[in-house]
């Protein structure tokens, strides 16, 4: 007992001790500054909707500039196409094909043809000059070069509508693979008592979160039906603006339903269930594909180190047997 009291007597014990506590308390009062514990339960919510709703107003204005971004961009290859849209421009088929595509890849601009042909003669230009400049710098004047010419004339043509039928197959994908999900949304909305109008729009306003190229088709469709379009056009233009073959049929489908009188609710259902087998059945087959396509790495890259880890000791013991005879 002594012991102790001379040990809290000590000054050295006792600086310590003061220091320990001021710091402790000092931590706690900053930790609690940060955190909000010091506020009322009330105060500190309130904050915390506050700063979700700064970040969100600072989220939504970053997109606002990158659409603005990507609009005036837009606006600059719309400008630089105009002078060259009688050049540039096909028969009308195939422009009528071109504009399907870029519709499924998401390009629905009166002008997205023009641009696209103006962007790719530009890449065919420069795939020429590319090639033109490598093959005189390699082999000068001659045969070589014109096959390099040729090479960078076909690969400047093909690179541009490579990227857009990559772009509109990922999209396409995406818009499949979203889809049973909007259309079990829409089932709710129906069977709550929405009607298809209604049942568009809340849809459209949810998949956005989630599946954006879902709620971007739904909402076009939703904004056609406001302008006074028919219901059965906009369910048309839907299916031909996605290019999803599971999307035409759900058209159709909502077609019939809605003019011979039938429940909508439960065709939504039908195709609903329909489209989660059929992506499951996908999901099985690249599963089974998969045992087959691993066959040319395990060939190319395993079996050899395994071969060199398995007979190559008995190699090497048979070629000493052979060196020592």
């Amino acid at each position: 007992m002594t012991l102790l009291l001379a040990l809290s007597l000590n000054p050295v014990y006792v600086t310590a001790g003061a220091i320990f506590l001021f710091v402790t308390v000092g931590m706690w009062f900053v930790l609690a500054r940060v955190s909000g514990d010091d506020k009322p339960r009330a105060e500190a919510r309130l904050d915390m909707m506050r700063k979700r709703r700064a970040g969100q107003a600072t989220a939504a204005a970053g997109d606002d500039t990158a659409s603005k971004k990507n609009e005036a961009l837009t606006a600059y290859l719309e400008k630089a196409a105009t002078p060259l849209a009688d050049k540039v421009s096909g028969n009308e088929k195939e422009m009528g094909q071109l504009r399907e595509i870029l519709m499924n890849a998401g390009f629905r601009r009166e002008a997205a043809p023009i641009v696209y042909k103006t962007i790719q003669l530009g890449a065919s230009a420069l795939g020429l000059f590319i090639g033109s400049a490598y093959g005189l710098f390699a082999n000068g004047f001659g045969q070589d070069m014109i096959i390099k010419v040729g090479g960078g004339l076909i690969i400047g043509f093909m690179v541009p509508k490579f990227t857009l039928g990559m772009m509109a197959k990922k999209r396409m994908e995406k818009i499949f693979l979203g889809l049973p999900d909007a259309l079990d949304l829409m089932v709710v909305c129906v069977e709550a008592g929405l009607g298809m109008d209604q049942a568009l729009r809340k849809v459209a306003d949810e998949m956005e979160k989630s599946h954006k190229e879902i709620g971007e088709e739904f909402g076009i469709a939703n904004k056609q039906l406001q302008l006074g379009r028919s219901r059965s056009e906009v369910l048309q233009a839907l299916g031909f603006r996605s290019g999803v073959d599971d999307l035409k049929q759900l058209a159709s489908i909502l077609i019939q339903a809605d003019k011979f009188g039938s429940s909508i609710a439960a065709a939504l259902r039908v195709q609903s269930d329909a489209m989660r087998t059929r992506r499951r059945q996908i999901a099985e087959e690249k599963a089974a594909k998969t045992a087959v396509k691993m066959i040319f790495p395990l060939v190319l890259f395993i079996f050899p180190g395994i071969f060199v880890v398995l007979v190559g000791p008995a190699g090497i013991s048979m070629y000493r047997n052979m060196l020592s005879q």
